[in-house]
């Protein structure tokens, strides 16, 4: 059974950080390029940042320089190091999981909200 589940999100003011964590279970970890994503209420789902398995990484425009994505194998989990929130960072954010040689093999997790607001 394949599990990711996030953690670290919550309230936090703008130009705090936040640091979310996403372990995965019953997958090769190795074999996965690792995503994060974010919903905002009335919007569509986007990529906020991906870590391939090996560590090429995408950032969108408005994460960069702001935000960072790690991964650590012998853990199967990646992070998102998020800093200089801003309220427009405000969603929920799901870990994803895509196989290196299908992206039909893809999972997802539960979702974490993240609040940026004062």
């Amino acid at each position: 059974q394949v599990q990711l589940v996030e953690s670290g999100g919550g309230l936090v003011q703008p130009g705090g950080s936040l640091r979310l964590s996403c372990a995965a279970s019953g997958i090769i970890f190795n074999l996965y390029t690792m995503g994060w994503h974010r919903q905002a209420p009335g919007k569509q789902r986007e990529l906020v940042a991906r870590i391939s398995n090996s560590g090429i990484i995408n950032l969108v425009d408005s994460a960069k320089g702001r935000f960072t994505i790690s991964r650590d194998n012998a853990k199967n989990t990646v992070y998102l190091q998020m800093n200089s929130l801003k309220p427009e960072d405000t969603a929920v954010y799901s870990c994803n999981a895509v196989h290196i040689r299908s992206s039909r093999t893809n999972y997802w997790g539960q979702g974490t909200q993240v609040t940026v607001s004062s």
